[in-house]
């Protein structure tokens, strides 16, 4: 009898203090950050590698034109600043404009492209790391439907739009652009900025556009000076055009292709 009631009690009694603790609760699971890819904004499918691959394919003359442009730019010695194929993207709008995603351009155009490529692969490239061209050769139809200026120098495949390939944010970039820039008062370069991290060059004029100082300034000048305006801030009315450079309206289709505000728009 006293075996059945100390059996009893056992069952009565409340557990140890170790098993009424809190319940387990399992380590949150690691959230991996989404990876650096910048072009993203800008390259829609289509454009992409695969999409490149399907142009090539689809006529039988473009692999010879591709092969020659190519050997033109080794020629040059500006074959390694970035792959061949990615200098054929036309405009980020060329789907809405019912356009060819790449295009070869005249031959008479190659020539313009040597210098803006020799500056970027001498003085962008081993400051800030690779870049990807994301807009190069427009013609003359696609120019218009892009919104692009009349004698823009992407019409003549003078100009080259890219993106760093690096980690780095929008304000450290025009910081190291603009003292690349400001380092070369002699050149014939232009350096203008997009939007997030896409920015102009092109080696037709010394110039300079899309650029804010973090205190109201406005140019490279002011960016050197006080740091770059943040991207988003308040201050961001058009600023007059500095000297040498071309106002030019120039809007975009699409918000991805749309100038900084911070500036007169350009070429």
């Amino acid at each position: 009898m006293r075996l059945i009631t100390l059996l009893c009690l056992l069952f009565l009694v409340p557990a140890p203090a170790l098993a009424q603790s809190a319940p387990f609760n399992p380590a949150p699971a690691l959230v991996e950050s989404a990876p650096f890819n910048p072009a993203a904004d800008y390259v829609t499918a289509g454009q992409d590698e695969p999409g490149y691959r399907a142009w090539y394919a689809a006529s039988p003359w473009r692999p010879t034109y591709v092969r020659a442009f190519h050997n033109y730019l080794t020629t040059y010695g500006v074959g390694g600043v970035a792959p061949t194929w990615q200098l054929l993207r036309t405009a980020t709008s060329w789907r809405e404009c019912g356009a060819e995603p790449f295009e070869v351009p005249p031959t008479s155009e190659w020539g313009n492209i040597v210098a803006t490529l020799r500056y970027i692969g001498d003085n962008i490239v081993p400051r800030i790391g690779p870049v990807e061209p994301v807009s190069v050769y427009r013609n003359p139809i696609l120019n218009v439907c892009a919104g692009g200026a009349q004698a823009s120098t992407h019409r003549e495949m003078g100009a080259v739009d890219v993106v760093p390939l690096r980690p780095i944010t929008r304000e450290a970039l025009m910081v190291e652009l603009c003292a690349i820039h400001a380092a070369s008062p002699g050149s014939n370069t232009g350096l203008g900025f997009y939007k997030g991290l896409r920015f102009h060059i092109d080696a037709r004029k010394y110039r300079e556009w899309g650029t804010a100082g973090a205190h109201g300034g406005y140019g490279c000048a002011a960016v050197l000076a006080q740091g770059a305006l943040p991207f988003g801030s308040g201050a961001r009315q058009a600023a007059p055009a500095p000297v040498g450079a071309v106002p030019i309206a120039e809007p975009a289709p699409a918000a991805a292709d749309a100038p900084d505000a911070l500036a007169p728009t350009e070429q």
